[in-house]
């Protein structure tokens, strides 16, 4: 056993003495705090260890350390100082002890020691536990834009400047800029990107990724991990999500994505969603108008075709001034040219540097001569300009629709199409699924024509609100696609029947707006289910032409205002369901008219010299019936056949007769049935507007010589805004759907 060595104690010694032994034990526990310290400090000193190799490690693969364990290093190595200097002094401190340990020789000056001690033991073990880190690194971010290569804009420097002007208002976290195919959307996108190089420091990163149709989550995750530096391409997406969330999550970011096709979800790729508290950016562009929407961006920026003269200036500048120089003749032939582009800078770059080497007016002549015949021929066309454009035509869901958009490409260049005609065509043939109720299944309609114009696929005409128009290079498009079943020469100039190869190919012709006065071929056209002839010069139709088509669907010979006689063996056509005879001379309807059993739209508007439809009883499929300006009127006797057609659910009519416009208010069904009325002559007694409260279907009412009364009481017509008391009183006369009223004495 040892022995201690005998020490005088004054009062005071033993007070000091006391607050040790039952104090937090400083000096008792001094031996023992030095060998946990050392013990912890090896421990931390090997955590250490780890995390700078993993360091390393990631640091050899462009990574950086993250911030936090910059800190925890520095700390770690402040301690290791610290240690290393209480580990210096301990021999001494440790000599000072007395009384086996429980007090010092030097009382104040190991309390303070022990005190060290005590509290760095701590120190370290705090550190220790913090050393268990998930991640180390973080990816090191590239520049914050990297400049990406783009030619010189001709005619977009105005919707540049707009752009780039909304993007930045500090309300608009999500922009879309969408147009058809083709008319320079990725490098107007190119350039608004290029301008973020104008900005550092206001966003930490700016991240470009083509999406393209068909991309999935995975690998737009791997595009923008790419930009981030991040690893992990197999990992699972969630894992990726989170990897792209810790990244730019407090990061002031842009996000672009060039050509989306459908709503990304931000959420399940990690992309934080941009807030005007973050003041982060996603901006993107599209071929759909829907698209925007569903993004988030509800008023999105349209980008259109070139001007004439900006469409022009592009043209040149690919042609090149060797080439345009050559000849005056050919400078005047390339403006031709140009305008067959109608302002879409994908076709103005394509044909314009396929015609910078002709150099020989000839050459453009041909040029001209194989745009305005088929456009599809011309060298490139169907290559590099066509493929692009038909993306937008395979996006589209379902056959149907697409053969809506096809449809369109029957009419001539630059046409405007009536929305309400271009359905009927779609229904008839069999494109829109049927209602029970025919406004519902125009009502289709109009959507499928809502899906075509927000896919930038058909035009709205800005002062024409009932009428779409195709852009002529879309409609080359569709024809290059429709090639094999489309036979179309609209407004080409015909004065006759053009040499058809091979009927039995042909589903679909064409051949309106032209000159032809006679189709006497003897051609058999078993296959076609659609015709055209409208707005041509069209006197007689054979009967062996007719007769051969049996599988017609649709025949359009409206606005021949010379054809007179429809042939007998128009009963041969057993499918026909559309028959547009509008401002025809027709003087009568054959007696095999009566067999058409499955035609459901009969359009006979300003027949004028049309005697009697009797018999019209008998086309017991018949939904549409049109006689608006015909001078077949409604008396009782044709009011007593309509009533016989049990699917008629649209009639446009005159009435000339008290007894007839009685006839038709005594049956509530046929009443429901006309969207069009003409009262004529009613001058015997006043006639009362509210007689017609009944027609609820009713759009537009014209009176013509004569006498109404009581219109100020019950003329309230939809959309009416001196009145709207029937709104809240529903038992007040009201015509629901009437928009256009008209009279003349």
């Amino acid at each position: 056993m040892g022995s201690c060595n005998p020490i005088q104690l004054t009062g005071n010694d033993l007070n000091r003495i006391f607050r040790c032994l039952c104090g937090k034990g400083y000096i008792r526990n001094l031996k023992e705090n030095l060998k946990a310290l050392k013990r912890e400090m090896d421990d931390l000193k090997a955590i250490e260890a780890e995390v700078k190799n993993k360091v390393a490690r990631e640091e050899a693969q462009h990574q950086q350390r993250l911030e936090a364990v910059k800190v925890w290093l520095t700390r770690v190595e402040s301690i290791d100082t610290r240690f290393n200097n209480l580990l210096s002094t301990s021999p001494v401190e440790l000599k000072k002890l007395c009384l086996c340990g429980l007090s010092s020789k030097s009382v104040c000056s190991s309390y303070k020691y022990g005190k060290k001690v005590f509290l760095l033991l701590k120190e370290v073990k705090k550190l220790k536990s913090e050393g268990n880190f998930k991640e180390v690194t973080e990816p090191v971010l590239r520049s914050a834009v990297e400049e990406r290569p783009t030619g010189p804009t001709i005619g977009q420097e105005t919707m540049l400047e707009k752009a780039w002007k909304r993007l930045m208002e500090d309300g608009v976290g999500i922009m879309g800029l969408h147009g058809m195919g083709g008319v320079g959307k990725t490098t107007l996108f190119k350039k608004i990107h290029n301008k973020f190089t104008e900005m550092a420091g206001r966003f930490d990163v700016v991240i470009w990724v083509v999406v393209s149709q068909g991309a999935t989550i995975s690998k737009l995750q791997d595009d923008i991990a790419q930009k981030l530096n991040l690893g992990g391409t197999n990992k699972s997406e969630d894992d990726k999500a989170a990897d792209i969330t810790r990244v730019l999550k407090g990061k002031r970011f842009v996000l672009m994505l060039d050509d989306i096709w459908e709503k990304l979800d931000l959420e399940a790729i990690g992309v934080p969603f941009p807030t005007r508290e973050n003041g982060c950016k996603v901006a993107f562009t599209t071929r759909s108008r829907e698209v925007c929407g569903r993004m988030g961006d509800h008023e999105p920026m349209k980008v259109d075709c070139l001007g004439q003269e900006e469409a022009w200036e592009l043209f040149k500048s690919k042609v090149g001034d060797n080439t345009l120089s050559r000849d005056p003749a050919i400078v005047e032939l390339a403006k031709k040219v140009a305008e067959k582009c109608r302002g879409l800078p994908l076709a103005l770059v394509v044909i314009g540097e396929t015609m910078s080497y002709k150099t020989t007016v000839q050459e453009w002549e041909l040029a001209v001569d194989v745009l305005t015949r088929s456009a599809a021929e011309f060298s490139d066309m169907e290559n590099k300009i066509l493929p692009i454009l038909k993306f937008s035509y395979d996006s589209l869901v379902g056959e149907n629709i697409k053969s809506c958009f096809l449809y369109c490409a029957l009419f001539p260049e630059d046409f405007p199409i009536d929305k309400e005609e271009l359905i009927e065509y779609w229904i008839c043939e069999g494109f829109i699924k049927e209602d029970q109720s025919y406004k519902r299944t125009v009502n289709k309609g109009y959507e499928i024509l809502g899906t075509l114009i927000r896919s930038n696929l058909l035009t709205n005409i800005s002062d024409i609100k009932e009428k779409v128009v195709m852009h002529d290079v879309i409609r080359e498009m569709a024809l290059w696609i429709a090639s094999d079943t489309f036979f179309v020469q609209a407004l080409v100039g015909l004065y006759k029947m053009p040499k058809v190869n091979d009927w039995g190919a042909v589903r679909r012709m064409s051949l309106m707006k032209n000159h032809i006065e006679e189709i006497t071929c003897g051609s058999k056209c078993s296959e076609l289910t659609t015709l055209f002839l409208h707005i041509n010069n069209l006197k007689n139709l054979s009967s062996e032409f007719i007769g051969s088509m049996q599988k017609l669907v649709v025949l359009d010979l409206s606005r021949n205002r010379y054809f007179k006689k429809l042939p007998e063996d128009i009963s041969k056509l057993a499918s026909l369901q559309y028959l547009n005879l509008w401002n025809t001379s027709i003087e009568q309807l054959p007696v095999g008219f009566q067999e058409l059993k499955k035609l459901i739209y009969l359009d006979l508007t300003g027949t004028e010299s049309l005697r009697s439809i009797s018999g019209i009883s008998k086309l017991s499929s018949l939904r549409v019936l049109k006689l608006k300006y015909s001078k077949v009127h409604g008396d009782v006797s044709l009011l007593k056949e309509l009533q016989l057609l049990e699917h008629l659910q649209v009639l446009e009519i005159t009435i000339s007769t008290e007894l007839g416009l009685k006839h038709i208010l005594g049956d509530q069904r046929l009443a429901n049935c006309i969207s069009w009325l003409d009262i004529q002559r009613f001058k015997e007694k006043p006639f009362k507007m509210s007689s017609l409260l009944s027609m609820e279907n009713l759009s537009v009412l014209h009176v013509y010589g004569s006498h109404v009364s009581a219109i100020d009481t019950y003329i309230k017509c939809r959309g009416s805004k001196t009145d709207s008391s029937h709104l809240h009183n529903p038992t007040s006369p009201c015509f629901t759907n009437l928009s256009v009223v008209s009279m003349e004495n």
